[in-house]
């Protein structure tokens, strides 16, 4: 009996890393690049504050995992709020702020909970859109030693496998643990 429950529970687990590696549905483009995964809480009308200092066009896919967790941005104070923002998301549910390139960085990030919550919990994905290049005259593109033309990343393939493997296995130990506890 344990056994058999053992293997259905690693046939699900399987499946789950299966579908995130291949799932399409949450609408992020391939070009997009993984940067951060953060999660967090947040007391009623509190704030939490988060420091950008990516350059290029940044996304902000912030999902309510619990309560209502608002999005402030700016790049004129580390800190902002309601009254003192540049760009917002305020939903229930899923917030995203395109934060532009030419932003001055570091960009402050505030994370608000909302007070119709006691606590809010979220998770934050960090996207780098390397679709846009960091100089409008560049194409995106340099010459190596060779004069052949290759496209630059920004970040390396190995360091994006390694965050998806980092988040498929935070994902596995939470379900895990709300498996034995």
């Amino acid at each position: 009996m344990m056994l058999s429950c053992s293997a259905l529970v690693v046939a699900l687990l399987v499946s789950q890393t299966r579908s995130f590696l291949t799932s399409e549905d949450d609408g992020v483009p391939e070009e997009w690049v993984l940067l951060h995964v953060v999660q967090g809480h947040i007391g009623a009308g509190n704030y939490s504050y988060l420091r950008l200092n990516h350059d290029g066009r940044i996304i902000l896919h912030m999902q309510s995992l619990k309560g209502d967790a608002d999005l402030y941005v700016s790049d004129k104070t580390l800190q902002p709020t309601y009254a003192t923002y540049q760009l917002q998301s305020a939903t229930c549910g899923q917030d995203v702020v395109v934060v532009p390139g030419d932003f001055v960085r570091p960009v402050g990030i505030g994370i608000y909970g909302h007070p119709s919550h006691q606590e809010s919990e979220f998770e934050m994905r960090v996207f780098y859109d390397q679709t846009v290049s960091l100089n409008p005259f560049d194409d995106g593109l340099y010459k190596s030693g060779d004069g052949h033309e290759q496209k630059h990343s920004p970040q390396g393939a190995d360091e994006k496998e390694a965050s998806i493997v980092w988040t498929i296995l935070i994902g596995l130990l939470k379900i895990i643990l709300e498996i034995l506890f």
